[in-house]
């Protein structure tokens, strides 16, 4: 069964703010990296990368149906942010307006009965749960901390410790 259209330009609108997402993430990790914060840079490259995987699920899902992944150009994204409490409030915010992004995919597939597209972005929400966690919890951290410079050291030491995994979808070659 092919996708419904208003499904699969959805996906493809999905493929694009993926893309998106990770470019966002570079930048914000590019501006870490420039003003000396390697921990918290690494912790934006290694969004990146997830941000990335997660557009190539949804290409190789959106193939699998046999329509056509459709890319978009990506739109600018902001380039420096004053702090690092101001890119992650932003990137949180962001990941907020993702899974509204999810949930309405899932909505479309639900109202299309397509159990399938369903099964698959089911993969998309527990993501979408453990990024909002994920950044909520360094928020924290970081109004926790304040100006405080020690602290800022800190935290940039743990996220030089972060490590990339690829996506479970992709690992076992869907």
């Amino acid at each position: 069964m092919k996708l419904s259209k208003k499904l699969h330009d959805a996906l493809n609108a999905q493929i694009n703010a993926e893309f998106w997402s990770a470019y966002l993430y570079l930048s914000m990790a590019v501006d870490a990296d420039a003003k000396g914060l390697k921990g918290f840079a690494n912790w934006f490259y290694i969004q990146f990368q997830e941000e990335q995987d997660h557009a190539r699920i949804l290409m190789n899902y959106v193939i699998s149906r046999g329509s056509e992944v459709k890319l978009a150009p990506i739109d600018a994204v902001k380039t420096s942010w004053n702090s690092q409490l101001e890119a992650f409030k932003e990137s949180l915010d962001h990941e907020r307006e993702v899974t509204a992004m999810i949930n309405n995919l899932c909505e479309l597939a639900a109202a299309d009965k397509d159990h399938a597209t369903a099964n698959m972005l089911q993969w998309f929400v527990d993501e979408q749960v453990e990024e909002e966690e994920s950044f909520s919890g360094v928020v924290d951290s970081l109004e926790l901390v304040g100006d405080n410079k020690m602290g800022i050291f800190m935290l940039d030491k743990e996220f030089a410790a972060r490590t990339y995994t690829q996506a479970a979808p992709l690992a076992k070659g869907e």
